[in-house]
């Protein structure tokens, strides 16, 4: 049974104190090499640092095509003692991080790379945890800020542009007994620094560049409607977005295009750098169920949600998606109203555009109720608009299934 709203109101309001306390202002501290010659610069950096021995959490395909190999050539090169995890899946567990944490420690490795997207970089981060808490338990660390003050230092080449998470202090990990995605936050697993390589981008397939893409356009529109006033996430938000909207079309047209793919991979980190302020939205907390039930992947999962939800919001959020109406170049006429709406239809149709269809044959409906619940609990913990009714959410689930 759904909690009553004014408990969940209450809730959040708890929540959102107590973020405001321990979060502070963000630290600022961010270090992206951008181009062709970025994985050489980072690889520079990990050795100036004096690492000699290096994990590399990547997965299989990544390995095989010879791309992750490439993208660490420069430590190879110098003669750094490169151990290899390479068995990342999508929606990693901590069964993944246990393998790889066990590579660590017999490695004795001081760094860690991670090569590939949000599921290798997630695993990545908490791999790094176990560098100094070894025989924790890891399910503790869920939840915003519990993450163990010490980790080994997490060095990011990203290979998609959408998850953001090669410039935020979250990663999401599924819990296998639960089946339920948790998110694991600190400090200690922001990464030091980061390569943007479109080069290692070029190769993406057209449906994991649109649903990467539209990632990245979920985390800059939840992080720029965000109720919480922190940092510069509206500056970054809007960046993200109009970057988004500017080259996504074209990186799926035209995988070979090194301005587009420069372009989505910059719009990507600056969407991470706004989320890693306020964190994500009801976007997230129903993508995330529908990831952890019926194995969507994350960015297509957002793809069907964020119209929905967007239009729930209704007047709540009407003033922000005018506001990025205009700065996209969607509408600067008319009523607010009438400017969001437009940005709602434009975010509708650039989905279309890229080839995401609206429903997804594999939710099923005798999960539904659990989804609702799930997503409400988790959503209320975050900074929207508004929070959902669960009836809401369950209309949502309707219309996204086949």
């Amino acid at each position: 049974m759904a909690k009553p709203m004014f408990l969940r109101k209450i809730k959040n309001r708890l929540i959102y104190v107590m973020a405001k306390l321990v979060a502070g202002e963000p630290s600022g501290q961010y270090m992206a090499f951008v181009g062709k010659a970025s994985c050489a610069r980072l690889c520079e950096r990990i050795i100036e640092l004096g690492h000699t021995s290096v994990l590399v959490v990547t997965d299989k395909a990544l390995r095989d095509l010879g791309l992750a190999d490439e993208a660490v050539a420069g430590l190879n090169r110098e003669g750094v003692t490169l151990s290899w995890y390479d068995q990342v899946d999508p929606d990693p567990t901590y069964g993944h991080v246990e393998a790889g944490a066990r590579i660590l420690r017999e490695s004795g490795a001081t760094a860690i790379v991670a090569v590939g997207g949000g599921s290798s970089i997630d695993c990545a981060k908490v791999i790094a945890l176990t560098k100094h808490n070894a025989g924790d338990d890891m399910t503790t660390w869920a939840g915003f800020g519990k993450a163990p003050e010490e980790a080994a230092p997490l060095f990011v080449i990203p290979t998609t542009s959408g998850t953001g998470s090669e410039a935020t202090m979250g990663a999401v990990i599924t819990n296998q007994s639960t089946h339920k995605k948790e998110i694991i936050s600190g400090s200690s697993i922001h990464p030091a620094a980061v390569a943007l390589d479109a080069c290692l981008m070029v190769g993406l397939p057209k449906p994991i560049t649109a649903a990467t893409g539209i990632d990245a356009l979920t985390h800059g529109i939840e992080a720029y409607i965000s109720t919480w006033e922190r940092g510069n996430r509206t500056e970054m938000g809007r960046i993200s977005v109009q970057g988004v909207f500017r080259w996504l079309r074209q990186a799926c047209e035209d995988p070979g295009n090194m301005d587009a793919r420069e372009g989505m991979a910059l719009a990507a980190y600056n969407a991470g750098v706004a989320i890693n302020q306020v964190n994500v939205g009801n976007v997230h907390a129903i993508a995330h169920q529908l990831g952890a039930n019926f194995g969507i992947p994350h960015g297509h999962a957002n793809a069907i949600v964020l119209p929905h939800v967007l239009t729930l919001y209704g007047e709540t959020a009407v003033e922000r998606l005018a506001e990025l109406a205009v700065a996209t170049g969607v509408s600067d006429s008319g009523h607010p109203e009438t400017r969001a709406r437009a940005f709602i239809a434009e975010v509708e149709k650039l989905i279309a555009d890229v080839g995401i269809a609206p429903t997804d044959a594999r939710i099923k409906r005798e999960k539904f109720d659990i989804i609702a619940e799930a997503a409400m609990d988790e959503g209320d913990g975050y900074f929207c608009p508004r929070q959902l009714e669960k009836s809401e959410i369950l209309n949502l689930l309707e219309a996204i299934s086949e």
